[in-house]
């Protein structure tokens, strides 16, 4: 429960637009500023090699209550949270501010990326995804086959790129993917589709990894061959191995807040991992009755 205390104040932090540098010294009475540092120290269950900065008091728009930023370092992470002070010195207290119009959960950018399903449905699931990624593959095996089964026409998905570094060839299949969106996107899905059902006949461990490369480059050439792309586009696309796409995509993911892989936004709601698909159904069911639209009925379970 610790863990997910303090994982809980620097999530918030971050989401709340918290500043990286160290607030101004504390010009609070000691034993004020004590009583407060123990407080935050214990309520978020903070690990005693963490340190806790006091800052200055700065006014606020709460009747009574002044503007206390704290800035909290915990494993090298330090970021500055704001609470906020009784005037009395008898109160500590947090608050976050959501920004419902311009949160990055509701601006992810799907430009240009290829959709499977229906293009003009009301709810979106954007999954920011591995190609390397075990987990990654087994939702996309076991979860995605039944959802479109379910909803047909009522939800479009999309793939967003976000190649873990621990994973040697994710990159490279990332970035022949996008060379295959880019004229086609049902090329796209092919190739998407072979890897996640064959990860495992591409283990970094066994095989030599310019052997991977190239394997990798055969079968996008080959989906390419079968949608009749231009295929000297596509190799030249292939042969230069182009990050830019996939960083900035990397780059909005860790924006977002992602740090591991499959993260699942549905019309912004969010989950990790491979999540049970009657829990994948019912936010989906919420986002579909949201956009005024009934979900398809509760599958019977009985014998």
């Amino acid at each position: 429960m610790r863990c997910l205390a303090i994982s809980i104040l620097l999530a918030a932090c971050l989401a709340a637009d918290c500043r990286p540098q160290s607030a101004a010294p504390t010009v609070l009475p000691g034993d004020l500023a004590r009583r407060v540092e123990v407080m935050v120290r214990v309520k978020y269950g903070l690990p005693p090699t963490s340190t806790v900065t006091i800052g200055r008091p700065e006014s606020s728009t709460f009747k009574g209550f002044e503007k206390l930023p704290i800035t909290i370092a915990v494993d090298g992470r330090a970021q500055i949270v704001d609470f906020l002070l009784s005037e009395d010195g008898t109160k500590l207290v947090r608050m976050e501010t959501f920004d419902l119009n311009n949160d990055p959960i509701f601006h992810i950018d799907v430009t240009g990326r290829p959709v499977r399903g229906n293009p003009g449905a009301k709810v979106t699931v954007i999954n920011f995804d591995d190609l390397e990624c075990p987990f990654c593959a087994r939702l996309y095996r076991e979860l995605f086959p039944s959802t479109f089964e379910r909803y047909k026409n009522q939800v479009r998905f999309i793939y967003k790129d976000y190649p873990l570094p621990q994973h040697p060839w994710a990159m490279h299949a990332a970035i022949d993917a996008n060379c295959l969106a880019a004229q086609d996107g049902g090329a796209y899905w092919s190739f998407v589709d072979y890897l996640h059902t064959h990860v495992s006949d591409f283990s970094a461990e066994s095989k030599n990894l310019k052997n991977t490369f190239a394997q990798l480059d055969r079968i996008a050439g080959g989906e390419g061959a079968d949608a009749k792309l231009d295929q000297s586009a596509l190799e030249a696309c292939i042969a230069k191995q182009d990050e830019s796409r996939i960083q900035a995509s990397t780059a909005e993911a860790q924006a977002l807040g992602v740090e591991s892989v499959p993260a699942i936004y549905i019309n912004g709601d969010r989950f990790n991992g491979a999540i049970p698909e009657d829990q994948v159904w019912a936010v989906i069911d919420r986002a579909l009755r949201a956009a005024g639209e009934m979900p398809p009925p509760k599958r019977d379970r009985t014998p």
